[in-house]
């Protein structure tokens, strides 16, 4: 899952660029968007490589029950986050293609 403190971070850096909704389009070669789409994938692969080391920890005897419902919970809402944008892309997309030229 995206952190609150990463979401915010990240929508500071963008209105700080000037890439805010009322901002021109990115210069050439501006990668603020996909930074951020990379850093939320990154985060949501995290989410699950700590769900099973949480897993892994509980089956050994070192790890609290409760830590790893917290975990594997984590790690659902990031990857049904990232499904959500997935979705909402490809309906953009898809929209985009219908428009006539």
């Amino acid at each position: 899952m995206v952190s609150p403190l990463a979401a915010a971070r990240a929508y500071a850096a963008v209105q700080n660029q000037g890439l805010g909704p009322s901002a021109p389009a990115a210069e050439p070669g501006g990668s603020a968007f996909a930074d951020l789409l990379k850093t939320a994938v990154s985060e949501t692969v995290q989410a699950s490589q700590q769900a099973e080391r949480q897993m892994a920890a509980h089956t050994v005897g070192k790890a609290d029950l409760v830590d790893v419902v917290t975990a594997v919970a984590s790690a659902e809402t990031s990857l049904e986050t990232a499904m959500a944008v997935r979705d909402q892309v490809i309906a953009a997309y898809q929209e985009i293609m219908r428009m006539p030229i």
